[in-house]
């Protein structure tokens, strides 16, 4: 019998709280990681105000320096920690994937200079399109449809760009190249990117509407990932008949590996959360596992350097805890995490490596307090010891310690 009958994890995407011990190995626009600290600085700079998190333990988690305005709690209402990642990369698919059990010894292929002539011209062949080589190189995503994007409206040309991360993206107009026009494109993008010397975690489509000046990007997103190259816990669970939940990006990161409900995409933060309060609700979940993913902290905040909005965003998230808790059952576990850091205050515009935050609560606690601090995938191995499945690759249980 599991000792929680249903368990759900919320990942605050890049809500990393402080530089991992190997962070001076990563490099973000050639300044190390080391001295990233995405929550720290957040609360240092503009001031975090976040009760809710707080109350659960959050200013707890042991910390060189204590966060500036999120206090610590005398006697939490849960139990926290911080978790270290194993594997080498920090995306969120490296992330994810270790946190249900991998570990990832060869990261994903990378293309700092753009990706090569061969890969466009494929594109291009099967496309009947053009690719705008002035945009094949690491960009933000917003100021890339800002620069390119009236040079698309006018030839019909694809924007094709990258990040730091292993993810080679197609943004597109909705009025100038059709949303399922460039479903097609990126999934043909995708049958090539499978192998060395250009093994690619996502492709991304990132439709946009508006005018020159005034582009917005779209909820119509699709990412497209390749599948893990092992089973996960939710392959475990799914394995064993036990309901596993998506919110959000997750069936895209997993590629519905493991996922037998799939909640759809979120149009926000705050959808994100609605969806996930309709799956608890639900009269059909009556035993199982949820995984949720809160992308509005990284995708508009971490990414764009904006803290004021960054802050804004968990001031957000932390209003709506109370929702979720009150849609918890007695033998529920909630539990609130992170995939990586996104310190919106550092160089660049990509993720550090970072510590992430993790916070338990379930309405049948009797204690609280901290637990050990730990590794990403001991998240899986405690789900797989309560549901009395075999864990993943890598991850130890630490079930028994909250009661």
């Amino acid at each position: 019998m599991s000792k929680f009958n249903r368990m759900h994890l919320i990942v605050l995407d890049s809500v990393g709280i402080g530089a991992a011990p190997d962070a001076n190995n990563f490099v973000n626009a050639g300044v190390p990681d080391g001295a990233s600290d995405t929550l720290g600085h957040i609360s240092k700079t503009v001031g975090l105000n976040v009760p809710n998190m707080a109350k659960l333990g959050l200013g707890n988690i042991p910390r060189e320096q204590p966060l500036k305005t999120v206090p610590a709690e005398s006697n939490p209402t849960g139990y926290a920690t911080k978790l270290e990642e194993v594997s080498l990369g920090k995306d969120t698919m490296t992330g994810h994937w270790e946190i249900m059990g991998l570990n990832i010894t060869e990261p994903f292929d990378t293309f700092w200079n753009g990706f090569p002539e061969e890969i466009l011209t494929q594109i291009e062949e099967f496309s009947g399109r053009k690719v705008i080589r002035e945009a094949n190189k690491p960009y933000s995503g917003t100021a890339v449809i800002d620069d390119f994007g009236p040079r698309q409206m006018e030839t019909g040309e694809l924007i094709i760009y990258t990040s730091a991360d292993p993810v080679l993206q197609i943004a597109a107009h909705e009025d100038i190249i059709p949303v399922e026009e460039l479903y097609r494109i990126c999934e043909f993008a995708r049958s090539i990117t499978l192998e060395r010397p250009a093994l690619l975690g996502r492709i991304i489509a990132r439709p946009y509407v508006g005018e020159p000046g005034n582009f917005t990007r779209t909820s119509n997103r699709r990412d497209l990932a390749v599948s893990p190259f092992a089973p996960t816990v939710l392959d475990k669970l799914n394995e064993a008949g036990i309901d596993t939940y998506s919110v959000g990006k997750i069936s895209d990161i997993f590629n519905g590996e493991g996922i037998n409900h799939d909640m759809g995409h979120n149009k926000s933060n705050n959808h994100g959360v609605d969806n996930l309060i309709k799956a608890m609700t639900s009269e059909d979940f009556k035993h199982g596992f949820s995984f949720t993913n809160l992308v509005d902290f990284d995708a508009l905040y971490g990414h764009r350097r904006n803290p004021q909005g960054y802050r804004d965003c968990l001031h957000e998230f932390d209003e709506r805890l109370p929702e979720i808790i009150a849609a918890m059952k007695e033998d529920d576990l909630l539990m609130i995490t992170a995939d990586h850091g996104n310190d919106p205050t550092y160089a660049g515009t990509d993720h550090t490596r970072e510590y992430i935050p993790f916070l338990a609560y379930s309405p049948s606690f009797k204690s609280s307090g901290l637990i050990p601090v730990g590794h990403f995938a001991d998240i899986s191995a405690t789900i797989a010891d309560n549901f009395g499945v075999e864990k993943a690759m890598i991850g130890e249980s630490f079930l028994d310690k909250l009661v």
